[in-house]
C-alpha cells in the first residue's frame, strides 16, 4: 500500500535544523557568482567609455555593448534552467561560472567591436545560467526559517560586485593607467572569482529535493540531508517516521511537467515572479549601467574618474547596505511587503527626480533621491524578485520556472541597458526617471496581485507539492525444497 507524505514528514530534520557550515559553503559557491556577475555586467558601462574613441563607438554600438549579455543571459537561464530540471542540479552546476570566466578572458582580448560583442554573449549565457542555477540549489538545501536569508545572501553578494567594479576601475584611471590597458584589466578581473569556485560547484551534492521528488532515489535524498547537517548525523525521518528508508520506491504525486507552469496557480506565479523581475530590471540595469551616461549629463563638466567615484559612492553609501537589511528582514516580515514596498518607494524616488522642477539639473537632490531609489531597490524587489521564483515551483519544474523567471528580467534589463543611454538623448534625465517611476508602479501591482507569501513554509507546502512513498515488494520466500 503507498504512503503518502508530505514534505514536512520527509525533509522535516533538514526543515527545522538550524544552519550548518555545509549551509554556509554552499551559499558561498553560489554567491561567489553572483559577485561575479555583478562585476562583469556593471563594469562594461565603464569599459565603453573608454573604448568609445579607441574602436570609434557610436551610441548605438555602446548600446549594444552594454545590453548584449544581458540579452544572452536570457538564453543562458531558460537552458540551464530546463537542463537542470532534466539532467540534475549537480550534473549542470559550475559549467555556467567556467562559460562565465572564458568569456571574461577573451573579452579582455578583444581586437574589435564585433569580437568583443560576440565574447560578452559568452558572458551573458554563463550569467544566465547562474541566475537559474544558484538561487535554486541553495533553496533545495536551505532549511525553512532561514531560507530567505540564505538565497538572499547569495544574490546580495552582486553588491560587493557593484562596489568592486567602480572602484577597481577608479583605481586604474586614478593611478594614471593607459585606457588601451586598462579596460582589458577591467574586463580580464571578472574571471577570477568564478574561475575560484568551478571546483567548488562540482563537488556540491545533488540536492535532496531532486533525489527524491524526481529521481525517487531514498537513500541519495536522505544521504544528501545527512551532508549538509553534518557528519554524523541521521535523518530523524529516516528511523521515526519511516519515510526515507531504502526499501520504498519514491514518486512526486502526479509528478509535474512543464506544462504545470500554464495551469493555476502557477500561471499567475510565473506572471508574478517573471513580470516583477522584467519591470525591476529595466530600472536597475537601465539606470545601473548608464550610471556614467546619467552622471555625465548630469555634470558635463566632470571626468571620468569622478563619475565613476560618485557611482561607487551610491553603491557603497545606498545600495550595498540596502542587500543585507532585505536580507535580514527576508524571514520577518516575508519577500511580499520586502517587494511592493520597495517597488513604492523607488516609484516615489523617480517620480520626484522627474518630475520637481530643477532635480535633475541639481547635483545634491538628485543624488540624494537617486540612493534613496538604489537603497529601496535593493531593500527590495532586487532581491526579492530573485528568491521567490525558487520557492513558487515544484522540484519538477522549478529549474525551468526559475529560469523563465531569471531570463524574463535579463530581458528587462537588456531593454534598460540598451534604451536608456538613447532616451538621455532625447529626453533626458528627467523624461528617464519618469518612466522608470511607471515602470516601479506596475511591478508594485504585479507584486500584490500575482505572488503569495513562502515565508516561514517548507519548499513542498509554498509550492503545493506531495510525494508518494511506495515500499517496494519483498522478494517471494523460497518454496521448501526448490532447486538451488
Amino acid at each position: 500500500m503507498a504512503a503518502q507524505a508530505t514534505g514536512a514528514e520527509v525533509f522535516r530534520d533538514l526543515d527545522e535544523a538550524e544552519i550548518s557550515q555545509r549551509h554556509w559553503l554552499t551559499v558561498l559557491t553560489a554567491g561567489m557568482g553572483f559577485f561575479t556577475d555583478a562585476y562583469d555586467l556593471f563594469i562594461i558601462g565603464t569599459v565603453t567609455v573608454l573604448l568609445t574613441p579607441i574602436f570609434h563607438l557610436n551610441t548605438g554600438q555602446i548600446s549594444l555593448l552594454n545590453s548584449i549579455s544581458l540579452l544572452a543571459s536570457v538564453f543562458g537561464a531558460l537552458v540551464f534552467g530546463r537542463l537542470m530540471d532534466r539532467l540534475g542540479r549537480k550534473r549542470v552546476y559550475g559549467l555556467e561560472v567556467a562559460l562565465l570566466s572564458l568569456g571574461a578572458v577573451l573579452s579582455a582580448l578583444s581586437w574589435s567591436f564585433t569580437s568583443l560583442l560576440l565574447f560578452r554573449i559568452v558572458v551573458g549565457i554563463g550569467v544566465g545560467g547562474d541566475y537559474a542555477t544558484s538561487a535554486v540549489i541553495t533553496a533545495e538545501y536551505a532549511n525553512r526559517k532561514s531560507r530567505g536569508r540564505l538565497v538572499g545572501t547569495v544574490f546580495a553578494m552582486q553588491g560587493l560586485g557593484l562596489i568592486a567594479g567602480p572602484a577597481i576601475a577608479s583605481i586604474f584611471l586614478g593611478a594614471g593607467v593607459s585606457d588601451h590597458v586598462a579596460w582589458r584589466l577591467m574586463l580580464g578581473l571578472g574571471a577570477i572569482p568564478a574561475v575560484s569556485v568551478v571546483y567548488l560547484r562540482r563537488k556540491i551534492k545533488e540536492t535532496p529535493r531532486y533525489r527524491l521528488a524526481v529521481q525517487g532515489d531514498i537513500a541519495g535524498a536522505a544521504e544528501a540531508v545527512s551532508w549538509t547537517l553534518g557528519a554524523g548525523s541521521q535523518p530523524a525521518a529516516a528511523n521515526s517516521a519511516g519515510v526515507l528508508r531504502p526499501a520504498a520506491a519514491a514518486t512526486a504525486h502526479r509528478r509535474p511537467g512543464i506544462r504545470t507552469l500554464t495551469s493555476r496557480p502557477f500561471l499567475l506565479r510565473l506572471i508574478g515572479t517573471a513580470g516583477s523581475w522584467f519591470l525591476l530590471d529595466v530600472a536597475f540595469y537601465g539606470n545601473s549601467v548608464s550610471s556614467p551616461l546619467i552622471l555625465k549629463q548630469l555634470e558635463p563638466q566632470g571626468t571620468l574618474l569622478a563619475h565613476t567615484l560618485t557611482a561607487l559612492a551610491i553603491f557603497a553609501i545606498a545600495a550595498f547596505p540596502g542587500y543585507w537589511v532585505a536580507v535580514r528582514l527576508m524571514d520577518r516580515i516575508g519577500r511580499k511587503r520586502i517587494q511592493w514596498q520597495g517597488f513604492l518607494v523607488m516609484a516615489l524616488a523617480f517620480a520626484a527626480i522627474g518630475l520637481i522642477p530643477g532635480v535633475a539639473q541639481d547635483t545634491a537632490p538628485f543624488l540624494v533621491l537617486f540612493g534613496i531609489s538604489y537603497f529601496f531597490t535593493e531593500f527590495g524587489p532586487n532581491v526579492t524578485t530573485f528568491v521567490y521564483p525558487s520557492e513558487v515551483y515544484p522540484t519538477a519544474v522549478r529549474g525551468i520556472g526559475d529560469g523563465i523567471s531569471a531570463g524574463c528580467g535579463k530581458f528587462g534589463a537588456f531593454l534598460g541597458a540598451l534604451i536608456v543611454p538613447h532616451l538621455l538623448v532625447s529626453i533626458g534625465i528627467s523624461g528617464v526617471m519618469e518612466i522608470m517611476a511607471v515602470v516601479s508602479v506596475v511591478g508594485m501591482v504585479l507584486t500584490l496581485v500575482a505572488l503569495p507569501e513562502p515565508m516561514g513554509r517548507t519548499l513542498e507546502d509554498s509550492s503545493g507539492e506531495t510525494i508518494t512513498l511506495t515500499p517496494r515488494p519483498a522478494p517471494a520466500p523460497v518454496a521448501a525444497g526448490s532447486a538451488a
